[in-house]
């Protein structure tokens, strides 16, 4: 009997990481046998949306329901998970994402992350002392003004005016005003799942780097770039130390906001999921494990879902496979991090095909992929 454990993150826009799953185990019992593999799938996600849903589905828990706000402040339902009495799961994406909004409401300057706030404050009510936050997928570039808001922290310009905290407001910051904060909040763990370490300014800051995907112009990255160069002065004379932490410039600076006022630790989402997921103990004794996403490139070794999947791959001595949309650039980082192969969709078909047939070409490539692997991989003793 082969054992067979699928772990693939979404491929952006095709497919979701249970199809993704779903597919890799009809390629798998086509090629091996109905009857002779027994295939094993954890839903992947590092951070961003499809958090709670891969958390609560690979190790139990249920879903918390919460009327909040979302970015432009219009009442939505958003899920936060429940993993057991004491540990919540919350994916700022949920209240604060860029899928919430339509591609011409997106604007950086008018958006901010309250309704993430309000879920953190709903945990909060509820008794949960052991907070993860996903940080990824973020509509936002407000240096977490607007979650601290929510939970009792509040910002003043020069006048004495209390601002909402949206990113036009980062330059006007003059004064913060903690006394407010949510008491809970500092008696708790927070741990924030992040899986990258970019600054909170400069050329690889919140800014530079994300702002122009949730909407912004050259004219708004300049005047936010400026603000939040502001804002890191204030945050900085605030909590009394000369530097943030990577990852503080993550979700358009809420890593930030939630290392300065809620004292987080930050983690690498990919290495948090695969230890909330027991993901060591599920691939005890398998012949190979299958991963995947949409795009490999150098990026892919550094904190990303293959390289935490190699380095636990690795370590228990377990061949892992890599089926993806694309693949970019220079790969030997990533296959030197304990990747066997990797297989990309359109090294067999154009682009253009891999797209409008998504099913079709991931079916065709893993069918191909296990072919391979049939020949090559021995039974575990």
């Amino acid at each position: 009997m082969m054992k067979l454990v699928f772990a693939s993150d979404s491929l952006k826009g095709t497919l979701s990481s249970r199809e993704a799953a779903t597919l890799l185990t009809e390629a798998a019992r086509m090629t091996f046998g109905e009857d002779r593999c027994e295939c094993v799938s954890i839903p992947i996600a590092d951070g961003g949306e499809g958090t709670v849903d891969a958390v609560i589905e690979a190790g139990g828990g249920s879903r918390v329901e919460v009327p909040v706000l979302d970015p432009l402040h219009r009442p939505i339902n958003a899920c936060y998970g429940k993993i057991d009495d004491h540990t919540a799961i919350i994916e700022m994406a949920a209240a604060s994402g860029i899928t919430l909004l339509g591609a011409h409401e997106l604007n950086p300057m008018l958006t901010d992350t309250y309704g993430t706030g309000q879920l953190i404050a709903d945990a909060l009510n509820r008794g949960f002392r052991d907070i993860i936050i996903g940080i990824g997928g973020s509509a936002t570039n407000d240096g977490g003004m607007g979650c601290m808001r929510a939970l009792g922290v509040r910002f003043y310009d020069s006048s004495g005016t209390e601002l909402q905290g949206c990113g036009a407001h980062l330059a006007r910051v003059a004064h913060i005003d903690a006394s407010g904060i949510d008491e809970r909040l500092l008696q708790s763990r927070i741990t924030v799942m992040c899986d990258v370490d970019n600054p909170l300014c400069g050329p690889h800051g919140a800014t530079h780097t994300y702002a122009r995907q949730k909407g912004a112009t050259d004219a708004m990255i300049d005047a936010l770039e400026t603000g939040m160069q502001h804002y890191q002065h204030h945050l900085l004379l605030h909590s009394h130390t000369p530097t943030l932490a990577p990852g503080a410039g993550a979700a358009g600076g809420l890593g930030a906001a939630l290392q300065v006022f809620a004292h987080a630790t930050m983690r690498s989402g990919i290495e948090m999921l695969l230890d909330l997921c027991k993901f060591d103990a599920k691939i005890a004794q398998a012949h190979a494990v299958v991963t995947g996403e949409g795009r490999v490139d150098h990026q892919s070794a550094h904190g990303k879902v293959l390289w935490g999947i190699a380095r636990l791959c690795r370590e228990h001595n377990v061949p892992l496979y890599a089926l993806v949309g694309s693949k970019t650039g220079d790969c030997r980082e990533i296959i030197d991090s304990g990747v066997t192969k990797i297989y990309a969709i359109t090294d067999y078909f154009p682009l253009d095909y891999a797209i409008t047939h998504a099913r079709d070409a991931y079916l065709s490539t893993a069918r191909r992929m296990f072919q391979e692997i049939i020949s090559k991989v021995k039974p575990r003793k």
